[in-house]
């Protein structure tokens, strides 16, 4: 699935800064081009799906919270 975002660039120095808008992603490259292309590619594993590597152990525990 492909989808649209907005990206504000700048320049910084030497570097490039791109950074999207909908998601509080940014990253940066020599380049205006290459700013983007690391942009879109930090996109791209931000939403891929989490492989988890060893499987979690999921617990509950009990707190109070409220009056001291």
């Amino acid at each position: 699935m492909k989808r649209t975002f907005t990206a504000s660039v700048w320049q910084e120095g030497s570097w490039f800064v791109a950074q999207c808008l909908e998601v509080d992603i940014c990253t940066q490259g020599e380049t205006e081009a290459s700013a983007l292309a690391n942009l879109g590619e930090a996109l791209s594993l931000h939403f891929e799906p989490p492989l988890a590597t060893i499987t979690p152990q999921v617990r509950t525990l009990e707190v109070e919270v409220g009056a001291a």
